[in-house]
């Protein structure tokens, strides 16, 4: 039975007013970028043209078609099982965390690649170097502790000339570190963007993608499928975000000069009171929350910096004015 076509918003509530994706998608633009995504593009039971959420080649060739048409990425790939992320939501992190830069430099961006951005957790799909890159220039240093990740993401910037040598990768090799082995103490960088593992155990994450499945295809799911079951460490650690949020803030004290703003997503609520605890205990300067919105889905960014406003001041006045 065929249900009476809807009347859609131009844009999507809640993304950023500078994220390429705002829009609905034009799925006859998007198949002239990248054509290969023609034979997923159908019309779903409201009469619209869409893909099938609930298949993971599908949503692979969304993906590559949204990196071509809106990035200009030629080349984009990741490993079967490995988690194809959702571009809208990693270009409003981008375009956020680019905000609080301006708001911290007398109105203006910082742009260009002497902007350094430090990725952890980089993934196999490379998305927050792409997007931050192409929308400002920044170059970017991308550790993760999965070797094949860090192969894969090595795969895309090699494929495409307009990330090379811009974006470069460090393998974690102890994974109860995360600045450490990575960061080096003399080197500087403007700021850190961090997805954390989410789920605090395997049973957990697996519970969770299955909810996911259960409600893309409108019915109880209880397998796993390909590129939705995601590799362990990108879906939970011990202790889950939280504790992996206080790791970071603890470690990120031993580098409190190396980095104006250290940030990460907060996707649980109930997580900010113990952080911001965690924040005060190391003596952080500021701190900022950073709501974002896609959808019926809420999750924030929480920074901080340990720079005093003197030190503020140099840092910009040297790093992000000498242009």
């Amino acid at each position: 039975m065929q249900h009476k076509k809807r009347v859609h918003k131009k844009e999507k509530s809640g993304l950023h007013p500078r994220n390429k994706n705002r829009e609905r998608y034009d799925f006859k633009q998007l198949v002239v970028a990248f054509p290969a995504l023609a034979p997923f593009v159908k019309l779903n039971k409201y009469n619209d043209e869409s893909i099938d959420f609930a298949d993971a080649e599908a949503v692979k060739a969304l993906n590559k078609a949204i990196l071509k048409f809106h990035y200009g990425i030629d080349h984009w790939d990741i490993p079967q099982k490995y988690l194809c992320p959702p571009i809208p939501g990693r270009a409003d992190y981008i375009h956020h965390i680019a905000d609080l830069l301006r708001r911290f430099n007398y109105g203006k961006i910082p742009t260009g690649t002497s902007i350094k951005c430090l990725d952890i957790g980089v993934g196999a799909n490379c998305i927050y170097p792409i997007i931050g890159n192409v929308e400002y220039g920044w170059s970017f240093i991308g550790s993760d502790i999965d070797p094949l990740a860090i192969e894969s993401a090595n795969n895309i910037i090699e494929s495409n000339p307009l990330l090379k040598g811009k974006v470069i990768l460090r393998l974690q090799e102890n994974p109860k570190d995360i600045l450490f082995g990575i960061l080096r103490k003399d080197e500087r960088v403007d700021l850190t963007i961090c997805n954390p593992p989410f789920h605090a155990s395997a049973e957990e994450a697996q519970a969770g993608t299955l909810r996911k499945l259960s409600n893309l295809n409108h019915k109880k799911v209880t397998k796993t499928i390909l590129n939705f079951g995601g590799q362990s460490h990108e879906l939970w650690c011990e202790g889950g975000e939280e504790r992996f949020v206080h790791r970071l803030v603890r470690q990120s004290k031993y580098f409190a000069d190396s980095c104006y703003w250290f940030s990460t997503l907060i996707s649980k609520k109930s997580n900010l009171k113990g952080i911001y605890s965690t924040l005060k205990k190391a003596e952080a300067t500021e701190v900022e929350t950073i709501p974002m919105g896609q959808g019926n889905k809420t999750s924030r960014i929480v920074a901080w910096t340990f720079l005093s406003k003197a030190d503020q001041q140099k840092w910009k006045n040297t790093r992000w004015q000498k242009r």
